[in-house]
């Protein structure tokens, strides 16, 4: 039964890693979104029902998974999410992270810094609200903001009261440095980084941006900004081509998700992340000889207690008998039931 299971496991690895192929910037790669990455990609999914049981089915495993890293409490993960207006950063947390224990997950925005903030360095906020080992952070905006929003519009640097020296010729290509060897930090002090790119297209968003002003109930969405940054498109885009092409590395690498489609692209960020935990491969931990020998001294304890008719241990069946190193097996019920290889990405 553990071979069969390690099987299942190792097949439904690859198949992730083979589905996320296609979204990954390769180290080194010089990137241009508009010719490398199709907004409207779809890998083959032509239905929003096929896409539904999809993402499911990828909840369940990272629900499993989450459960396994912040027992172990050695890792923790950072998902990176950046987009430009309108490309479904909120529904992308909200239905992605919908089966997980909210307790292990936290998620920050960070809007116009502060004066607190323009007080220190420009990474000195987001360092701030890094996960601890068991956890997840999302960043939804990230400090990639300093290469992307404070490069379309160069007075943000004036106001971050940096040195003369700091704001000549060559900032963006030393803050791409400073980032590359921030987060090599953060990996080597075990902070997995996910860092999303949802890449909607110009006429998409605009399609979104109407639907917001024809639904009453989603005009509280729409800002007169959103339009203003619209007009900024080109220079968004080359500024994302940039970052993508000096930040992403081994050991951070960006993912370009297709936002056209929002099921498809929940579908894609949830297999990102599902394949990081996997390649951590977090389990929980065991306990060694004497402190099983303790608990077993506890479970007879408390089945010599079980009243008239009832089963000594109404669990014995279900979670199975103790394996040859003495750990117990957890219960079927608490355990979710193994996707299908071949369903969690085809």
């Amino acid at each position: 039964m553990a071979r069969k299971h390690h099987e299942l496991t190792h097949k439904r690895r690859e198949r992730l890693a083979d589905f996320v192929v296609p979204f990954r910037v390769k180290p080194g790669a010089r990137v241009t979104l508009s010719k490398d990455f199709d907004p409207a990609f779809d890998g083959g999914l032509r239905h929003k029902r096929e896409g539904e049981a999809l993402l499911a089915e990828g909840v369940e495993l990272l629900a499993e998974y989450q459960a396994r890293l912040a027992a172990q409490d050695t890792w923790g993960v950072l998902v990176v999410l950046q987009a430009l207006d309108a490309a479904g950063k909120d529904g992308t947390i909200r239905h992605v992270m919908s089966g997980v224990n909210p307790q292990g997950v936290a998620v920050h925005s960070f809007k116009v810094p502060s004066a607190e903030e323009l007080d220190h360095d420009y990474l000195w906020r987001y360092a701030r609200r890094l996960p601890a080992r068991g956890g997840i952070a999302i960043f939804n905006r990230s400090h990639y903001e300093e290469v992307l929003v404070v490069r379309v519009h160069p007075e943000n640097l004036e106001r971050q009261k940096l040195p003369k020296a700091s704001r000549q010729r060559g900032v963006w290509k030393r803050r791409y440095r400073e980032i590359n060897d921030w987060e090599r930090y953060l990996s080597d002090n075990g902070i997995r980084i996910v860092k999303l790119f949802l890449n909607l297209s110009k006429e998409e968003q605009r399609r979104r941006f109407l639907r917001r002003i024809d639904l009453p109930d989603h005009n509280w969405k729409f800002s007169s900004a959103d339009v203003a940054e619209r007009k900024h498109w080109d220079d968004y885009q080359k500024a994302f081509s940039e970052a993508l092409s000096h930040t992403s590395t081994e050991w951070a690498p960006w993912y370009v998700i297709p936002a056209d489609r929002k099921w498809y692209a929940r579908i894609a960020a949830a297999a990102v992340l599902v394949n990081t935990l996997m390649e951590i491969d977090p389990r929980f931990p065991t306990v060694d000889k004497q402190r099983r020998e303790e608990l077993l001294k506890v479970k007879a304890t408390l089945e010599a207690q079980a009243p008239a008719g009832a089963a000594a241990d109404p669990f014995a069946q279900d979670s199975g008998r103790d394996d040859s190193d003495g750990r117990a097996q957890r219960r079927d019920s608490e355990q979710p039931a193994p996707v299908s290889a071949k369903s969690a990405v085809d």
